[in-house]
């Protein structure tokens, strides 16, 4: 067995990061995986984690009793090189490596993590995690048995084999293409993130998974100002993609939209403040259907009684058109994942099939639970964290309107086509959103841009009133989103056709 601490693996590889920050930064060597990562058995080959070793570490997690036990390891690598005021100004690496030991005693947790991969580490980290638990010590299987991955995000070459001076000319291209946009913009900082999370989960009923999950964005951000007056706004685009992804129009696209977005908010205006209805376009706002009312779909917040949907298994939450689905198998999307982060594999989960709830969102401790078999959405932040159910991709499917019947149903309201900078209480589902972009809905009709808008509801309500769906259904093509729950930050995705909301509480100006 070869063990290496985390020191000398991480003096060996920030060299090559040290060079690309201290060099120009044209200089290869940032931030790399071994080349041999790509493959199967990558951390007993790198590490020296073999399965003896690992079902030590379990057989002292389970030392005084315990449900189970699994061990995570983790090797991140991440990369970002910031463009702004035509210069590069911050070109940053990161890397996380560790092992975190988690023992299940009922739907208790004990927890511990180490830096540091050597076996007396980790022996120490499980036997933290042990305290939870006080009865007979357990044992692991013999022998684990790998888990069959998914292909969910396939990449033609790895985002760690591109060199840094490959993704300068793209962060460049980004900040020409928004000056070339408008006159009126004065500001531009252009960013690409690049990063590959290498996982390995080991448990003690005998599961091996093993999983290289890519992720890269390409973003910017745009300040225009016209008579002094300043506006501002951003749009990216990213996923599980490879850097091959990014061609030249999709750096157009993000220059339109970052330009035009900010552009359009010189001719904004406020709409009148009041309970009117509320049309939620495609793609983006899917944040909302994420925020208040996906959480509550999330097992443990059930499980503990918290979440309005409790005890609303089976029963109507919404109209027959409305289908919701959670997704980890969506080809290169954000939220995908070949396995969770408790090697369970990712799978779509309908949630809302017609309007009944058929399902949460477990991971293995809310599936012992309620007798089920988990979904795949047990998910953590890093190895210093343990999971807990968390969504993937979740979506609305499209519904049967054209799209100018939902506007032209709304009458008089307000279309909402991005918003931002959310507050949700998941336990009662009340919420309230920052409209970042959006328009004037009346007689039917489009009007003017709007700003400076809070749409405020609650979100099993919301769910209720939706009271047309469209047949536009879109995921949103972000790369930069993550979800914060419990202390922990995930990526997500999320999506939905156009929709129409019966009435929500809008925070305008005139009443």
């Amino acid at each position: 067995m070869r063990q290496i601490t985390r020191r000398r693996f991480l003096e060996a590889t920030a060299k090559a990061a040290a060079a690309g920050l201290a060099a120009p930064v044209l200089a290869h060597g940032w931030s790399v995986l071994p080349s041999a990562a790509v493959e199967a058995g990558y951390f007993e080959r790198e590490f020296g984690i073999s399965d003896a070793l690992c079902r030590k570490i379990l057989g002292e997690a389970l030392s005084r009793g315990g449900d189970f036990a699994d061990v995570f390891f983790e090797h991140t690598v991440s990369n970002w090189i910031v463009l702004e005021d035509g210069k590069v100004n911050r070109a940053v690496s990161d890397i996380a490596l560790g092992a975190g030991i988690r023992t299940v005693k009922g739907d208790q947790v004990g927890y511990g993590f180490t830096q540091e991969l050597t076996e007396s580490a980790m022996i120490t980290a499980a036997g933290t995690a042990a305290t939870i638990a006080s009865g007979t010590a357990g044992k692991a299987v013999a022998r684990s048995i790998a888990v069959k991955n998914l292909d969910s995000y396939p990449l033609e070459k790895r985002l760690s084999s591109v060199p840094l001076e490959s993704k300068l000319p793209l962060v460049l291209d980004v900040n020409e293409k928004c000056f070339d946009r408008s006159p009126l913009v004065v500001k531009v900082t252009a960013q690409f993130h690049d990063q590959e999370r290498r996982i390995l989960v080991v448990s003690s009923d005998g599961r091996r998974a093993e999983d290289l999950q890519p992720r890269s964005y390409l973003a910017a951000f745009v300040v225009a100002e016209k008579n002094g007056r300043r506006e501002q706004f951003y749009a990216n685009l990213g996923g599980r993609r490879g850097f091959d992804f990014y061609t030249s129009a999709d750096v157009e696209e993000i220059a339109r939209k970052a330009v035009d977005d900010a552009v359009i908010l010189f001719d904004a205006v406020q709409p009148p403040a009041g309970e009117i209805p509320v049309v939620l376009g495609p793609g983006v706002t899917g944040v909302l259907l994420h925020e208040a009312i996906g959480h509550g779909m999330e097992a443990d917040f059930n499980r503990k009684n918290v979440s309005t949907y409790a005890t609303m298994i089976g029963k109507k939450v919404a109209e027959p058109f409305v289908t919701i689905v959670d997704d980890g198998t969506l080809p290169h999307m954000l939220g995908s994942i070949n396995i969770d982060d408790e090697g369970i594999p990712g799978q779509r989960t309908v949630l809302v099939e017609n309007g009944i709830l058929r399902s949460y969102m477990h991971d293995r401790i809310s599936a012992r639970h309620y007798g089920l078999e988990p979904t795949g959405n047990g998910r953590r932040q890093s190895y210093q964290h343990y999971p807990v159910p968390r969504m993937r991709n979740t979506y609305m499917e499209a519904g049967p309107a054209g799209v100018e019947d939902v506007i032209r149903r709304a009458g008089n309201g307000i279309y909402v086509q991005d918003v931002s900078n959310g507050e949700v209480h998941i336990g009662e589902g009340d919420f309230a959103f920052y409209v970042s972009q959006g328009r004037m809905i009346e007689n039917g009709k489009l009007g003017a841009p709007i700003k400076d808008v809070n749409i405020m509801g609650n979100g099993p309500r919301m769910l209720r009133n939706i009271i047309l769906v469209g047949n536009d259904f879109e995921m949103s093509r972000g790369g930069m989103g993550a979800c914060g729950k419990s202390g922990q930050a995930v990526p997500c995705g999320f999506g939905q056709p156009t929709c129409l909301v019966k009435s929500l509480t809008v925070g305008g100006v005139k009443s």
